[in-house]
């Protein structure tokens, strides 16, 4: 699959880059994958509207490790599948088509709801079993960046 649903353990919420690096060097960053690419999401290539910087996170489930493995540029539909629990939340407060984050996982994969859904009950299977265990962040060459 083309796009993915990734949702980070519950165990690590709030712990993102985003929010621990010192603004200047997460638009550094975003402005550096824009540049080295282009202002388009690196998945569907759409070029309009808001483009998110997204962490791409890896996980040893051995050793309870999240390890950074570098950035995506994804348009705001992308990134609402990438963070679907939240996309769910948004759209039950009325701020988001839940139907239309769907349809566009649906067009981007060349996919059916059926397979969407069976991908989405997987993607939480592994949610809930990585939420049972803190992990350990690994923020490779931004470390030092880190605000502790």
């Amino acid at each position: 699959m083309k796009l993915t649903i990734e949702l980070v353990p519950s165990t690590v919420w709030y712990k993102s880059l985003y929010r621990l690096l010192p603004r200047e060097i997460w638009d550094r960053t975003r402005n550096e994958i824009i540049m080295n690419n282009g202002r388009k999401c690196q998945v569907c290539g759409e070029t309009e509207g808001k483009m998110n910087l997204h962490e791409i996170w890896e996980y040893d489930d051995d050793k309870h490790v999240q390890k950074l493995g570098g950035f995506i540029l994804l348009c705001e539909m992308c990134h609402h599948v990438k963070h679907i629990g939240l996309a769910e939340i948004l759209a039950n407060r009325g701020e988001l088509d839940y139907d239309e984050v769907i349809d566009h996982f649906c067009k981007v994969n060349d996919c059916t709801q059926r397979e969407f859904e069976q991908h989405k009950t997987k993607a939480f299977d592994v949610w809930n079993k990585r939420s049972e265990y803190e992990w350990k962040q690994d923020f490779g060459e931004y470390r030092g960046f880190v605000k502790k």
